[in-house]
């Protein structure tokens, strides 16, 4: 949700402390483009981590601006670069503009977002990343001539169990029983509202960008986003039929391998 920046930051730091990874974290945009974005605290706690007031990490942001950084290392490994989008494209919408070569440098992209036949989770038709910050996301669409997406749709059919979740988390290492704790308010609110799977979306994202041979079925079709309709804001526009002879520009992910994603995420946990 709309945490806050400091948040944001401080929750990045602490996820790659516990994943044990020594990588820079670029702190970016704390506010959308142009219009504000209703927050998400009741799904995932103030702090965006269920308020469980952890021990913040050791390490500390970097002073580079996230948008610069993605120009910059875009360009030093240009053709390379796996940019993997798991939030609002607020940073990403100002590289490509300060940039407009950055497409060109950019190896692929991978973009968690958006609810292709408009069943979303924010509104009626919009997902929470593309609908916190549409301008962005429109920027975005139209500057990446390619990019795989993982909509919001695709998150609801690769659910678990909550209880092999459950049980995932007490077989695990310390990674799980972090997870267990920061998770434990948005999973006790999934359950209410959505029975008995627990979801990741940037799980289900990161498996797309890591192992892109899980994907089982996917098309490949133009999308834009919406930005003005009254009752459509934030709506991910798929041209399913071709009719606006504009090239594809997003391969839809729409099944992944789910054992595939299962064993990936009971690694990630040490379970």
């Amino acid at each position: 949700g709309n945490v806050g920046l400091r948040h944001t930051v401080a929750n990045a730091l602490k996820l790659c402390e516990v994943a044990g990874v020594d990588v820079p974290v670029f702190a970016g945009c704390p506010v959308p483009l142009v219009h504000e974005a209703e927050d998400a605290a009741y799904v995932h706690g103030l702090d965006g981590f269920g308020d469980t007031g952890y021990a913040p990490a050791a390490k500390r942001a970097e002073s580079e601006h996230a948008a610069m950084a993605i120009i910059r290392l875009a360009r030093e490994h240009s053709g390379k670069l796996l940019l993997v989008a798991l939030g609002p494209l607020t940073n990403l919408a100002l590289a490509v503009r300060l940039d407009p070569e950055l497409p060109e440098h950019v190896g692929r992209l991978v973009i968690m977002g958006g609810a292709v036949t408009g069943q979303g989770n924010t509104s009626v038709p919009a997902e929470f990343n593309i609908g916190f910050d549409p301008e962005a996301a429109a920027v975005v669409f139209r500057a990446f001539p390619q990019f795989d997406l993982a909509d919001w749709e695709a998150v609801l059919r690769h659910g678990f169990l909550h209880t092999d979740f459950a049980a995932w988390l007490t077989g695990g290492d310390h990674r799980a029983r972090f997870y267990d704790s920061i998770s434990l308010k948005t999973r006790a609110w999934s359950e209410g509202k959505r029975g008995l799977h627990w979801h990741s979306a940037d799980a289900l994202a990161m498996a797309v960008a890591l192992a892109p041979e899980g994907i089982a079925q996917a098309e490949t079709r133009h999308v834009a986003i919406e930005t003005e309709g009254r009752l459509s804001r934030g709506a991910t526009v798929v041209d399913w039929a071709g009719r606006n002879d504009q090239a594809a520009n997003a391969r839809i992910a729409l099944s992944y391998d789910q054992a595939a994603f299962e064993a990936r995420i009971r690694g990630a946990l040490g379970a």
